[in-house]
Parts: structure tokens; sequence; C-alpha cells
């Protein structure tokens, strides 16, 4: 008996010490990732301001074919938004609103991902000469929930390869127009 209750105090000291390391952990989580294309921004842009258009791009289209699209509001810029439903874990269900629009610079949006939480995102393009570089990226506050602190240093991880792969899609699909 004295020896379950030494084993139940260790394990709810290793709970408590958890949870209060967990506050010390950063509060927000941030993903960045860039690539360099060979084309003016004018030529980029349209493809970042546009839900509809980085369908032809996005690094989780391929892992389910068979997610559900709907897009509602203007076809390009402030309030175009994606709706998706995947079955497939990777893509799950939510939605994306782009809320700012700088013609050949910025796109910013509001990510929705239903009770996995909300997040926002960017694209910035900044011309280098007659190439454009390009920064796809993704901020989310984890709140003082401990859990999503701890998947908070995930995070980099588990968003920064697809954001590799939907960068190196984009590039292609604008240099090569495929």
């Amino acid at each position: 008996m004295r020896l379950v209750k030494r084993i139940l105090a260790t394990i709810l000291i290793i709970v408590l010490v958890l949870i209060g390391v967990s506050y010390l952990l950063p509060g927000k989580a941030e993903v960045s990732r860039s690539i360099t294309i060979n084309a003016p921004a004018e030529a980029i842009f349209p493809f970042v301001n546009s839900m509809q258009e980085t369908e032809k791009w996005s690094p989780w289209l391929s892992r389910d074919p068979e997610t559900k699209l709907s897009y509602s509001g203007p076809e390009a810029g402030v309030g175009n938004t994606l709706n998706w439903s995947s079955e497939h874990p990777q893509v799950g269900i939510g939605s994306q609103e782009i809320t700012e629009s700088i013609e050949n610079q910025t796109v910013k949006t509001a990510l929705d991902f239903g009770s996995m939480g909300t997040a926002s995102a960017y694209f910035l393009l900044q011309p280098e000469g007659s190439e454009t570089q390009v920064t796809w990226g993704f901020e989310s506050d984890l709140g003082m929930n401990p859990m999503s602190r701890w998947m908070g240093l995930m995070m980099d991880n588990w968003v920064g390869g697809d954001y590799e792969r939907g960068l190196e899609n984009l590039k292609a699909l604008v240099e090569t127009g495929s």
C-alpha cells in the first residue's frame, strides 16, 4: 500500500511539474518558410490572393483528393473564403478567409480549424531584381492550455515541411506554368 501511494505521489508531482513548465513555454506558435521565384510579384500574387488559385499548388490536397472544397465571397482578395472537409486526419475540417490584401505585396488570412483552434497565415512578396522572395508564414496563439503549449513546440516540424512543399509547387506553377 505504501508503494502504491509513493507511485501515485510521484506521478502527481511529475504531472504538476509538466503543467508548471508549460507556462514557461512560448504562448505563440510561429512557422515560416521562404523561396525565391524567378518571376515578378505580379505573376505570383494571383496564386496567393485567391483561395481557388491555391488549389493548384496546395501541399495538402494531394493527401486526400476526395477533400470537399467550397468557396464564398469574391473570387479574390478580402473576403474570399475556402471551406474544406476531409476524413484524412492531416487535412481535417476548416476554413480560411483572406482578411488583408495589398496588391503584389501581402496577403493575410484567418484560419479556423474548428475544435483544433484558430490561427493566421500570411504571404509576403518581396521583389529581388527580376525575382521575388515569397515568404509563407503561420501564427497561432496557444492560450493558457498546457497541452497546446507543449504541442506548439512541434508546430514547425508538423507544418514546416508542408510549407516547403507548397512553396516548391507554387514556384513550379509560376515558373513553368504547370
